[in-house]
């Protein structure tokens, strides 16, 4: 699996559905839902099935052969897409 790439948040924390979307690992929320629920969501290289799991700064998710870090700060022009 490739090295995960950092995607910063403002807050805290972001819900793990806010975050795939954020990340562009899914296109949508509704998208999420199921990948989810399916068990083909990991974080931190456990199998997670809760939409709503509360994510902190270097929280590693991973989905098919991607994958993303929560990360500290604003926005950057770094982001793979």
């Amino acid at each position: 699996m490739a090295e995960p790439y950092d995607v910063p948040i403002s807050d805290e924390s972001i819900r793990l559905g806010q975050f795939l979307k954020l990340a562009n690992l899914v296109e949508s929320g509704s998208e999420a839902k199921p990948l989810i629920a399916a068990g083909m969501v990991r974080v931190n290289d456990e199998v997670e099935t809760r939409r709503g799991r509360q994510l902190v700064k270097g929280d590693v998710v991973s989905l098919a052969a991607q994958s993303a870090r929560v990360a500290d700060g604003e926005a950057t022009d770094n982001l793979p897409w």
